[in-house]
């Protein structure tokens, strides 16, 4: 079994850091060949730290890891993509926020998947860019569901096989997918879908990113499709999140912002 090097550069997606000591940072990086990894950044918090703004959360950088008794610590950092603009507005904080949430949720240490980082990499760079967060949102859930093996049965009754007739249905998150009325109403768990999110759920299933951006979906409609992802992803998980609660205290603040004014 070969050895594995003392010191290696990797590609990474900043997802989360915590204050270690006096001066050093936990950080959760997904990265392009290695997947999932912890490493340490000595004395970042200190202010004449080179480090410090190329591993802030949500960053793509470039790292020089070594090799630590238990956690890899960065000798280099060099950000590839800061993506401001999602640290200037509360509520693109909070989408990035969930983006790589459940990132870090669904994923294990050291578990390589470049598609997933790619994924990662192109959601937080259209959110940045000014396109739709809803859509975005939304699309990143499904792909990032298929990548990791929990895609959704949209077209058939997990429970009978019949192909979905165009009608309100119902959705289960235990068995992975869509039911019938007729075997939903009493199916323990359940929960409605109408047929418009469903619409919109096959077309993000389907489509590419550029195809489904022509998607005009209602705000009603949106909250649906939320509220609909989330209920699946946190019974994947076995475990609420914390962005979503933020997301919804943010839109909020706006709301009464906006009903003030």
């Amino acid at each position: 079994m070969p050895r594995q090097p003392r010191s290696f550069r990797v590609e990474a997606i900043v997802l989360k850091h915590s204050d270690y000591g006096e001066a050093d940072r936990f950080l959760s990086l997904y990265t392009r060949h290695r997947g999932k990894l912890r490493a340490i950044a000595k004395g970042v918090r200190k202010m004449r730290s080179r480090k410090a703004g190329h591993v802030e959360p949500f960053t793509r950088v470039s790292l020089q890891l070594a090799t630590g008794r238990n956690l890899y610590i960065v000798t280099q950092a060099e950000a590839v993509d800061s993506y401001i603009n999602l640290r200037e507005d509360l509520m693109l904080v909070g989408y990035a926020s969930y983006v790589v949430e459940i990132l870090d949720k669904f994923t294990y240490e050291e578990e390589e998947n470049s598609a997933v980082f790619r994924l990662v990499a192109r959601t937080l760079a259209r959110l940045a860019r000014g396109d739709e967060p809803e859509l975005v949102v939304r699309y990143y859930e499904m792909r990032l569901l298929e990548l990791l093996g929990f895609r959704p049965e949209l077209h058939k009754c997990v429970v009978s096989e019949d192909v979905i007739k165009a009608e309100d249905q119902y959705f289960s998150a235990k068995l992975g997918g869509v039911v019938s009325p007729k075997h939903g109403k009493r199916l323990e768990g359940a929960v409605p879908v109408s047929m418009q999110a469903l619409k919109y759920m096959r077309h993000f299933q389907r489509s590419s990113y550029k195809e489904a951006t022509r998607a005009q979906v209602a705000s009603k409609v949106q909250r649906e499709l939320e509220a609909l992802m989330q209920h699946y992803v946190t019974y994947l998980l076995e475990r609420s999140l914390n962005s979503p609660s933020f997301l919804r205290r943010v839109r909020r603040d706006a709301s009464k912002t906006i009903d003030e004014a």
